[in-house]
Formats: C-alpha cells, structure tokens, sequence
C-alpha cells in the first residue's frame, strides 16, 4: 500500500466517523496508536472534518453576532491547530529520510509534503460533500448533474495528487528531491507579533 493509499483511506474513515453524530462537538475517537503517521493522518482529518462543518454553520445569514464571533474565534483557533499537525508531519517526514544523502543535482519541491497532504484531506472532504449532492432527492437534475460533474473532476483530482505526492515522497527517498520545512509564523496568532493584540496589553 503506498502512503497515500493509506492517508486517502484513513481521511475517508474519519469523515465517516464523524458524520455518525454529523456534530461539531462530537469528542474525537481516534483509534491509532499515539506518536504513528496513522494518529497523526486521522486527527488532521478530524480537525479539517470539523472545521468544514463549523464554516457551514458560521455562514447561515441569520445566526447571532455573539455566535458568529466565537465560532469565527473557534475556526481561528482550529487554523493554528491545523497548521501545527501539517508541521507534525512535516517532521515525521524529515526524520524518515534523515539517512538520505541528496544527490548533486537534487531540487527543491514548492512545497513540502505535508502541506500537500493537507490539500488532499481537504480533497477527501470536497468528494464526500459533492457525492453527497449526487444523491438528493429534493434537488433537480440540473443539479444532481453539475455535481456528478464536479464530483468527477474532484475524483480526477485526488488520483492526480495522491501519485504526485507518491512521486514526490519516492524522488526524496531516493535523493532526487530534498526537503525544507518553513514554520508558517503565523503572526496574527502571537500576542507578541499582533499590534492589536500588544496595544492592547500596553493600555
């Protein structure tokens, strides 16, 4: 089984987990071992699964400002963790190919691996919801038709990206690709870096 092999069949395990209750605040079960790629793969997907549905939620024209604001904080919050797992992941690749020497001539990819894993369980996500919308009944067939569309060229997708990042994750095994892992830095999150955030500690 190839990696993605594995991570599309964990990340389509967790939205069918999650969408036995189909609620934001149903407690996470994760059933992989602590500390393995696998735990890893299925909590990034939980996070990803949950913050789908909660900017479903934060977009119904007529919910409350007060609800909004801390469901907008929530997603925030959920961005960071977000960002923290791909870079978990990150590092779980660099020590995996800790032994390779790159060869003279090795490149740099544009991203790195994780980061291209983070837009696959995305992906899983989009295919889960657009089949969804294949098979309502209360839709026409106009509908029903632009969806089994787009589900297709979804489905296209994820063929495409999971041999790419195979390929991506053969070329630095065997020395034809090296990695770099750059922390996001994400300064609005940093009491320190925020200016409004600082200022308003100083006031």
């Amino acid at each position: 089984m190839t990696f993605t092999e594995q991570a599309n069949m964990i990340f389509k395990q967790v939205i069918r987990d999650y969408h036995l209750k189909d609620h934001v605040d149903t407690p996470i079960n994760n059933p992989y071992t602590l500390g393995t790629i696998e735990h890893s793969l299925y909590l990034k997907c939980w996070i990803d699964t949950v913050q789908w549905h909660l900017e479903d939620i934060i977009r119904d024209p007529h919910i409350d400002p007060a609800d909004a604001l801390a469901l907008k904080r929530r997603i925030d919050s959920s961005n960071q963790d977000r960002t923290d797992l791909v870079e978990q992941i990150d590092s779980y690749f660099r020590q995996l190919y800790s032994d390779v020497k790159p060869l003279p001539e090795a490149r740099l990819n544009t991203e790195s691996p994780a980061w291209a894993v983070d837009r696959l369980s995305i992906l899983a996500l989009k295919i889960w919801h657009m089949k969804e919308q294949t098979e309502r009944t209360d839709a026409d067939a106009d509908h029903i038709a632009r969806c089994q569309a787009k589900l297709n060229v979804l489905l296209e997708q994820q063929t495409d990206l999971s041999t790419a990042i195979d390929q991506l994750l053969e070329d630095i095994r065997e020395g034809r690709k090296y990695m770099k892992v750059y922390r996001q830095m994400k300064m609005y999150n940093d009491p320190s870096t925020n200016p409004v955030l600082y200022k308003s500690v100083e006031c």
